[in-house]
Parts: C-alpha cells; structure tokens; sequence
C-alpha cells in the first residue's frame, strides 16, 4: 500500500526549473467523492467544506483549491554540534534500544498555509528522513484551517486585516502561548517558530506571551497553532467587524 501511495504522489506532482514540486491536477484521480465534486467544479472554494465540517480525505483537494500554497518545516529537533552543544534540526530523532541493535526513527513537523487567512499543520514519523517528511506535509495539507483576521488593536484602528481581531490563549503540555492584535507596523512580536506559522497564515502584525518550557519546540508550534484555532472557533456578533472598521 505505501508504494502504490508514493507512486501516484509522483504523478500528481511535476518538478519546476527551480527543482520545486509543483501539484499537476491533470494527473489527480481523485478516490472521494468530495475530490470528485472538486475536480468537476461543483465545488470552487475551499470554504464550502470547511464551513459544513467535512473531512478532507485527499490532500490534493486543498492543492487544487488553493494553487498558491506554501509549505514549511519546523525546527523541532536537535543534532549534535561540531564542537559539542545542540544545533536545530528539522528531524527529531529518537532511538529504540534492541537486542539487534539501535533502531533510530524520525519525526518532523510541516506548516502550510497561503498567506491568506488558510494554515494547517502536521507531523510525520517513518523509519528514513524522507518519508516522515512527506507525512509530515501530507498531514498539514489536511488539517488546514481558516482564521478571522481584522484590527483589534485599540493604538491602530484602521479596519485592515493585517492582525488578529481578539486576544487568544493556546496551551499544549506546559507550554502556554498568548496572541495579542498589534497596530500596523509593529511586525510579528513572536517565537522563532511561532513566527512562521503567524507569517503563512497571513497575520503581518501581533504581540505574543509566551511562559512554560519553550525549549520543546514541538509544544511550542502546537500551542500556537491552538491558538490560532480559537481564532477560527470563537463565535462573533454579526457586527463586530463594521463595528471594528468605524
């Protein structure tokens, strides 16, 4: 079953001059009928399912939704340095001790997102690098999400969609992350990793507090990522926004 995944991933995608993969929908057979609908054109936006709770089964179908989709990996694990010490890693490493030996795995954990108000994220775990990371992308492709965006920063006001419209708290293990709306300019206030996530999910200005053990990276991206779900939860009055915009 993995092989025959991994060869129609292969003709899904086509490779640029740049040596970026780029999704080919002339090749996707899609096997849902939601990718079906997709394909036909019953269905041309991505908040059509989001908004009705369906699950997304296929990961082209958020590819062929949104064309301009950008992924990222996150620095969750740690290698060894040249002179001793830690260097960041995309790979978290562990090892199981057998009487054959060690047997080392590999975790990685992927953001996508348009810049647009659309993020997902996902972890992957496999043997070999390469295929924890293609889990990894798979998995945020599939758990994307769509975020409110506004001014909620009482120093701005301007009414544009560069912040985030209300405070939100995210907690993951010890780990608790604040977002808070900035006014235009400030830039995102944030964790290094946090800044990422922020960055692909179109948010250009926020403050963020961030208390518990930071130095797990993994609880770090999750808790942001929580909170940002919140952001998509939160139930708002019907004229919050013209509110917000006068």
């Amino acid at each position: 079953m993995k092989k025959n995944t991994r060869k129609t991933m292969k003709k899904n995608t086509r490779t640029t001059e740049r040596g970026k993969v780029e999704f080919n929908p002339d090749n996707w057979k899609p096997k849902t009928e939601l990718g079906k609908k997709v394909k036909s054109g019953e269905i041309k936006n991505l908040d059509e399912i989001l908004d009705k709770g369906i699950t997304i089964l296929e990961p082209e179908i958020v590819e062929f939704l949104i064309p301009n989709l950008e992924v990222e990996l996150m620095f969750v694990g740690q290698s060894k340095g040249k002179f001793g010490g830690g260097k960041k890693s995309i790979w978290r490493q562990t090892q199981k001790k057998t009487s054959e030996g060690n047997k080392p795995k590999f975790a990685s954990v992927a953001v996508a997102g348009n810049k647009d108000g659309y993020v997902g994220i996902g972890f992957g775990k496999a043997k070999e690098t390469v295929p924890a990371r293609e889990k990894a992308i798979r998995q945020a492709k599939l758990n994307i999400i769509k975020i409110k965006r506004g001014c909620g920063s009482w120093e701005c006001g301007c009414g544009e969609i560069h912040s985030i419209p209300f405070k939100v708290i995210g907690k993951v293990g010890s780990v608790v992350i604040t977002l808070l709306p900035a006014p235009k300019g400030t830039n995102l206030c944030s964790e290094k990793e946090s800044r990422k996530i922020l960055n692909l999910a179109g948010i250009k200005d926020v403050y963020s507090k961030a208390r518990g053990k930071t130095a797990t990276k993994m609880n770090v991206v999750y808790a942001c990522f929580n909170a940002l779900k919140k952001l998509a939860s939160t139930k708002v009055p019907s004229g919050f926004y013209e509110e917000e915009e006068k």
